[in-house]
This record gives C-alpha cells, sequence and structure tokens, in this order.
C-alpha cells in the first residue's frame, strides 16, 4: 500500500477552559482529523466586566500552548471571553467551518445543548480515552441520520475491525430504511455487519460493548427541540457501557417526521473518500527503478507495453525510444514493447518498426471476427499479440514523454496484490493558438465522464481522470472484461473492473503532467456522445432492461461553411467485444508455451 492515512476530517476543533478536560477530546480528534485547532473559552458571570476575564484567558493560553505537541494540532490565538462563551464558540465555528467539532463528555449540559440542538458543525461528544490500542469499535445504527458519520467517525480511528450493529424491533423493518448505507457496508472489507431484532436498542447495544474498544453512536434521531440533545438511547449506552464512547450529532438538518430520511444518500462518500485516501499514488514513490523490478522479479511477472497508434509519426518515435531506453535496455522492467497500428498513413509503423518494436495492424488481427475502427479495438487485440501477465498502455501522442508515464501506472500492481487496474492522472494544459493554458485540457472528462459516472456509478467517483490512456491492468484481470471499440473503452473498462473486483480492485497515479495534441471541439463531441452510450450499455447490463433499443446511434454536427449552417451526420454506435478469454484464437495462443 502507499501508506497513505485515511483522515475524512480535514480540520477538527477542541474547546479548552470553562471547567471542561479536554485531553480525551484532543486524543480522539488528533485520531479522525488532519488538523486539531484548539479553542479557549473563558466565562465571566453575569453582571461582571468581560474584563475581568484576562487572567483566566493567559491560563487558558498557556494550557492550549501545552497540548501542542506536534505539528498537527495548533491553538486558536484568540480565547472567547463572554457571559455565554458556547455560543461565542457555536458563532465562531459557523464561520470557520470546521470539519468535525470534537467536545469533552464534560460540557455542561446547557452549553452542550447550545451546540447539538442547533449544530454549527458535524459533533462528536467523546467519553474516556481514545487511544492508538482502539482495535474494535461498535457502530450501532437504526438507518437515521447519524448513521453515516458514525461510520465515518468509527472507520477514521483504523481500528482492525467495525462491527455496524443494526438494531431494529421488528424484523420486516429490517431492509427499510438503509439501502445507501447497506451498499457501502458490503465493499468495505473490515466492516462486520450484524442485525439485532429487540425492544430493549439500549440494552443490546450495551451487551455488544462488552466485546468492543469503543462504541461510536448517534446522540438521536428526532427534529422536535422539546426533546433532550442526546436522546435516551445514547445517555444510556454512555452510562453503561464498559469501553470508551463518542456520540456524535450531524450538522444536517434533522428530517421532519413521519417522512424520515434514507441512511445512505450520503454515504457513499465515506467509500470513495476513503478509496482515495489509500488507493491513489504518486509517480515518484516508484521511482526506485531497481525496487520495482526486484519486486517484479520477487513475484514472477512478466510485463507487457503496448502502444495503440493513428498517425503518430511526430512523437512515436520519441515515445518508443523514451521508453524502451529506460525500462529495456537500462534496467529490466518491461519485458515487450508492441505497437498495435490502426491504419497509420503517415509513417508511424515504419519508425516504430525501425525502432526494433513488433508492429501489428489491429484491422487484420482476428480476421475471422470481421474489421472495425477505434482505439478500444486495438486495445483489446493487443491482448491477443502481447505475452505479459501485466499489460500496459500509454498513448503514442505525448508531447512530454518521460518513463514516469510507464512505472507510475504498474507501481500499484508490483506493491498491492488486490489492485487489478491502475489508471494514470496529470494535468492536462491546453494548447490554444501556440500558447498552453494550463489545467484547460480534459474537457470530455469534466463535462461528460465524471457526471455520468457521479450520477451512476458514484462509487468511482473520486477517480481524477476516467478517460486517461495511460493505464495498466492485470491480464487475468482483462482478459475476463469486454472492451468497446471505440471510444467508450476507457470507461467501459473502468466500470467492468470496479463492479469485478470492487474499489480495492482500482489504484490511480499521478504522473504530474502531460502534454499532447488537443482535438477540435466537433470530435469531442462525437466523443461524449460514445461515451454516454457506454455508460447506458453498462446501466442496460446491471438493470437488465434494453434502454439503449429505441436510442439513436447518430450525431448530427452543426457545420457553418460558405455563410450558411447545415448538418453532418455521423453514424456513432459503439460496439463491444467479448472477454478475450472467450476467443478460440486467443485460447489456442495462450495454451502455447512460447506464447507465455
Amino acid at each position: 500500500m502507499n501508506g497513505h492515512v485515511f483522515r475524512p476530517f480535514a480540520v477538527a476543533w477542541v474547546p479548552f477552559g470553562d471547567g471542561v478536560n479536554s485531553a480525551d477530546a484532543v486524543a480522539a480528534a488528533l485520531a479522525v482529523a488532519d488538523q486539531v485547532v484548539g479553542v479557549g473559552l473563558v466565562r465571566v458571570p453575569v453582571g461582571e466586566s468581560l474584563s475581568r476575564g484576562v487572567g483566566a484567558a493567559a491560563a487558558v493560553r498557556r494550557t492550549l500552548r501545552e497540548h501542542a505537541s506536534g505539528p498537527r494540532f495548533r491553538a486558536r490565538q484568540r480565547v472567547l471571553v463572554g457571559h455565554e462563551p458556547w455560543r461565542e464558540l457555536a458563532r465562531a465555528v459557523s464561520r470557520a467551518q470546521p470539519d468535525l467539532l470534537v467536545l469533552p463528555w464534560s460540557t455542561p449540559g446547557e452549553d452542550a445543548a447550545v451546540l447539538l440542538r442547533n449544530p454549527p458543525a458535524d459533533i462528536a461528544l467523546v467519553r474516556g480515552p481514545v487511544g492508538p490500542d482502539v482495535r474494535r469499535v461498535l457502530v450501532p445504527v437504526r438507518g437515521g441520520p447519524f448513521a453515516e458519520l458514525s461510520l465515518r467517525v468509527g472507520l477514521a480511528l483504523r481500528p482492525a475491525g467495525v462491527r455496524v450493529l443494526h438494531v431494529q424491533e421488528h424484523p420486516e423493518d429490517i431492509e427499510a430504511p438503509r439501502r445507501g448505507l447497506e451498499r457501502v457496508i458490503g465493499q468495505l472489507r473490515d466492516v462486520e455487519r450484524r442485525v439485532v431484532l429487540t425492544a430493549d436498542a439500549a440494552a443490546a447495544i450495551v451487551a455488544e460493548a462488552a466485546e468492543a474498544d469503543l462504541v461510536v453512536i448517534g446522540a438521536a434521531a428526532s427534529a422536535d427541540p422539546s426533546r433532550p440533545a442526546v436522546g435516551p438511547v445514547a445517555s444510556r449506552v454512555v452510562e453503561e457501557a464498559g469501553c470508551p464512547v463518542i456520540v456524535v450529532r450531524t450538522r444536517r438538518p434533522m428530517p421532519a417526521p413521519p417522512s424520515g430520511e434514507l441512511a445512505g444518500a450520503g454515504a457513499i462518500s465515506i467509500l470513495v473518500d476513503r478509496w482515495f485516501a489509500q488507493n491513489t499514488y504518486d509517480a515518484s514513490e516508484f521511482g526506485d527503478l531497481a525496487a520495482i523490478v526486484a519486486a517484479k522479479r520477487s513475484q514472477g511477472l512478466s510485463i507487457s507495453l503496448a502502444l495503440p497508434a493513428l498517425n503518430e509519426a511526430e512523437t512515436v518515435g520519441r515515445v518508443i525510444s523514451t521508453i524502451k531506453g529506460a525500462l529495456m535496455d537500462d534496467v529490466p522492467l518491461l519485458d515487450e514493447i508492441v505497437l498495435v497500428d490502426s491504419g497509420s498513413t503517415d509513417g508511424t509503423r515504419e519508425i516504430a518498426a525501425g525502432l526494433g518494436v513488433p508492429v501489428f495492424v489491429h484491422q487484420d488481427l482476428l480476421p475471422e471476427l470481421g474489421a472495425r475502427t477505434g482505439k478500444g479495438e486495438a486495445l483489446w487485440k493487443s491482448l491477443l499479440v502481447t505475452r505479459g501477465d501485466i499489460v500496459a498502455w500509454i498513448d503514442t501522442d505525448i508531447v512530454n514523454i518521460h518513463p514516469r508515464f510507464v512505472y507510475g501506472i504498474l507501481g500499484p500492481l508490483l506493491v498491492d496484490p488486490r489492485v487489478q487496474f491502475v489508471k494514470g492522472f496529470y494535468r492536462r494544459p491546453l494548447r490554444v493558438d501556440g500558447r498552453l493554458q494550463a489545467g484547460g485540457g480534459g474537457r470530455v472528462t469534466e463535462l461528460m465522464a465524471r457526471p455520468l459516472l457521479n450520477l451512476f456509478f458514484p462509487e468511482l467517483s473520486g477517480v481524477i481522470q476516467p478517460l486517461s490512456g495511460e493505464y495498466a491492468g492485470r491480464r487475468s484481470a482483462l482478459e475476463r472484461l469486454p472492451f468497446f471499440s471505440g471510444y467508450g473503452v476507457e470507461t467501459g473498462l473502468l466500470i467492468d473492473v470496479y463492479e469485478a473486483f470492487g474499489l480495492d480492485g482500482l489504484a490511480q497515479v499521478n504522473l504530474l503532467e502531460r502534454v499532447h495534441h488537443n482535438q477540435p471541439l466537433e470530435a469531442l463531441s462525437r466523443m461524449s456522445f460514445v461515451i454516454a452510450q457506454a455508460v447506458f450499455h453498462k446501466l442496460q447490463r446491471r438493470h437488465g432492461q434494453p434502454i439503449l433499443d429505441d436510442v439513436n446511434r447518430t450525431i448530427k454536427s452543426v457545420r457553418y461553411e460558405g455563410g450558411r449552417y447545415h448538418l453532418a451526420v455521423h453514424e456513432m454506435a459503439e460496439l463491444e467485444r467479448p472477454p478475450m478469454q472467450d476467443v478460440p484464437a486467443y485460447r489456442a495462443r495462450r495454451e502455447r508455451p512460447e506464447a507465455r
């Protein structure tokens, strides 16, 4: 793994002063947040001048300085002095918008209620020491709006295991309010789900807590301001559990009965945020080529690089020379490089052959299946003409080619056996009138691909550049997947890998910056049209409904020529090839020893 720590809260505030002991709250905050801010409070009795708080404010600042023992804790310089300092705290939190406000359980009841009844931020009340020895976390949920926050806090403590305890009074209620949360829990390998049917929820939770090091529980699920800020179940768990307890309350408005709320509306972000932290790498992590070659050898793996090309004579020679020299001639990371051409007419194939790279024209491969155009066709057929256990692809139009474009996408596959597929991402400057505009590229990604994935496959919303042309995968995974023949290939592979292997099967790597030839807007429009088809193909398979039967497969481009507008019609039906392992010629080739 890359060693990145999953802390879902960027900034947490912890109050100090006014008679509360903040030690446990600070420890909990440091466990779940990147940065902890200590905020001093001084109460001055009503009727007295606020200036009488000067000595107490100095004492609180000293206490804050004593806690500032590491780079992740800082003290807010201004101590809040007032007749109602907790209301001052609520206003300061509303202005600063920290991700979490962590309160000691010793916070006076009325002051805590000020914050809990109308939370200015997500809140966690901490009772007991939350140290590094927390290994088993119990998260009781009933499907209400606090379930997501409870699970987020529990996972942030990085325990060995989390048990989500669903407490229900009636069997028929089990699936009712928490489908979104169930969807997330089912994909978290270190989360155990247990269902308890009981009329006494607090007693069931306390009994389960006997096997836990910590309980994280929601405060209440009522929109009624007349009821206690911490409900009777959570209060009883705090009183009776034999381990520390964190009670959470989200700042999201409480649903007004009887409509309720489906827990899990935002729960998908728990899964995505965690994946993003743990499965996002930087190419520099794999810059020690001797180390990754050693990792390759220790696992007995072979690696192939396939280069799809269509009229890339301007750049293909430098791409091949750079990668071949660094990763084959200097160090034996790659076992083979092949070029899979799509019918170039500008000398691309001749350049590659002159550099000692085998060249294949994809239209000539598997003629019994018929010839198709498209990059996806070249990628699919590259599985036929390569032999590596890992197959990597990079585009051949990269102007600023560097070996990191290859070793970066191979690295996660060599260090984490769970990873099946790796995508590259980078800054994409846009060349306009001969000048580069930083960050202007990736227009189809941001306007089509990512919105569609966020809408229909939200688990993939953390993939920064789903359409990048630099990616690698294990042959054992790739040969099981269908390939779209055209522009939809990247989108289709991403969705299929996720559905076959889960998010843990995916990783992404920062390749810094990629400069390439940008396409005109009309071409990007056609690309978007095909990508939309690819997404709907996958939805059709998921839901078993013929979504695309009545969908138009032609796109009409608007042209302005000779002082007149007219329409140009393009047939853009995205077709799909079957998994390569289902192709007889491929199976026969793989059965020959020299092909392995």
